[in-house]
């Protein structure tokens, strides 16, 4: 048996930051990075010698990495971390930076990721994403996220009798959500027929279940309550996280994620249950997945998701406001910044200073990630709950 989480006391989480995302960009990470800084500046007041800790992702930064990144930013810090792991890397650097604020080893802690998308960019960087997709996918004539996640999508349909309707439904409720959103990429409202007669991309995968890459960058302070009181910042606290990777290595493919083998020990820590939640922020590169999460995060019983799809709504104003700033699969996929869109978002809401809507009364957001994608199966997962503080 697991140890019991130590609870994350001494700890604040404030400041979300959305560089406005651009389709196409000939800037570089590092100058995606520097405009968060410069917005978590003309919004907190906060000047590069007050951050002391610093945690980067990105996938388009090379050759440089954290380390490389702080004398770009012209950042001193005296905790520092590189988390490479996509769409899980928003709640890993929360984990890691509450710790080394709550042990003292920093302060305030700027978690940011950035990440460009230049004309080809994302074909390239597709070319050496993995040795196990250099080795053993490539050579057969198979690659890229849309080919695996046809697998998985067609594999979980089949075993759970989710249907492509349910599918549509998350995405036309994310497509709503973003209409409100003036930073979303895609606000035109989509229709459940819309989305049904939208082209085959690799069947069962159609137009509407993939993700629009573009650039941006996406950033959040982790400090001490009284350093957050000072700086004038409505701030929340940590209920719980969890982490797990390359998790059910024994299934053929996936139809389960990290998140399964410790979501009972996640709630209990919290003490809460999901039907306290007031907002669910999960990573949504593919419905799909973010049909996994509400399974695998506990909202529903597994093989449940499809009834549960279609005894809810998904809005902000639903029973469950799901991406209520319209998502990856609506404001778009920054790169490593989507791995910590969901966090942003989710502080957003909480502390009800959103980018569109407000959800009614929200304070408790469940955050999810999910990245790092081989042939059948993401690698990484992670989720955390935050609670508003007054």
């Amino acid at each position: 048996m697991s140890r019991a989480q130590a609870p994350y006391t001494g700890v604040a989480v404030c400041a979300p930051i959305t560089v406005p995302y651009q389709r196409f960009s000939a800037e570089p990470a590092h100058w995606w990075a520097g405009r968060a800084l410069r917005l978590l500046h003309e919004n907190t007041g906060l000047r590069p010698a007050d951050i002391d800790g610093f945690c980067f992702s990105s996938f388009s930064c090379g050759p440089d990495t954290a380390v490389g990144m702080t004398q770009h930013l012209g950042l001193t810090p005296r905790w520092l971390d590189h988390i490479p792991t996509g769409g899980a890397s928003g709640v890993m650097a929360l984990r890691r930076a509450a710790r080394a604020v709550q042990c003292g080893d920093a302060e305030l802690v700027v978690c940011l990721a950035a990440d460009t998308n230049q004309i080809d960019s994302f074909r390239h960087s597709l070319a050496g994403f993995s040795r196990f997709s250099q080795d053993a996918v490539y050579p057969y004539g198979f690659g890229g996220p849309n080919a695996t996640f046809a697998l998985i999508t067609d594999a979980y349909m089949r075993e759970y009798g989710v249907t492509r309707e349910d599918f549509g439904k998350l995405c036309v409720a994310q497509r709503a959500n973003a209409g409100s959103n003036p930073l979303a990429l895609q606000r035109k409202p989509l229709s459940l027929d819309a989305y049904m007669a939208a082209r085959p991309i690799a069947d069962p995968v159609h137009l509407f279940d993939c993700v629009m890459p573009c650039a941006g960058a996406e950033a959040f302070i982790v400090t001490t309550p009284e350093r957050a009181e000072e700086l004038g910042l409505k701030m929340a606290q940590i209920l719980a996280t969890i982490e797990r990777h390359n998790a059910f290595p024994e299934d053929p493919v996936q139809l389960r994620g990290g998140w399964a083998m410790d979501i009972e020990g996640f709630w209990q820590t919290a003490r809460i249950t999901p039907a306290e939640v007031d907002t669910l922020q999960v990573y949504d590169d593919y419905p799909v997945i973010v049909a996994m999460q509400i399974e695998d995060l506990g909202f529903c019983n597994k093989g449940k998701v499809g009834e549960f799809i279609r005894a809810n709504e998904f809005t902000i104003d639903g029973d469950l406001p799901l991406n209520t700033n319209g998502g990856q699969l609506s404001a778009g996929q920054a790169g490593a910044a989507g791995g910590f869109q969901n966090v942003t978002e989710g502080l957003r809401q909480i502390l009800h200073a959103p980018l569109g809507d407000q959800v009614p009364d929200a304070s408790i957001a469940a955050i999810s990630g999910f990245g790092l994608v081989n042939y059948d199966r993401g690698v990484c997962t992670a989720a955390a709950l935050l609670e508003a503080l007054p």
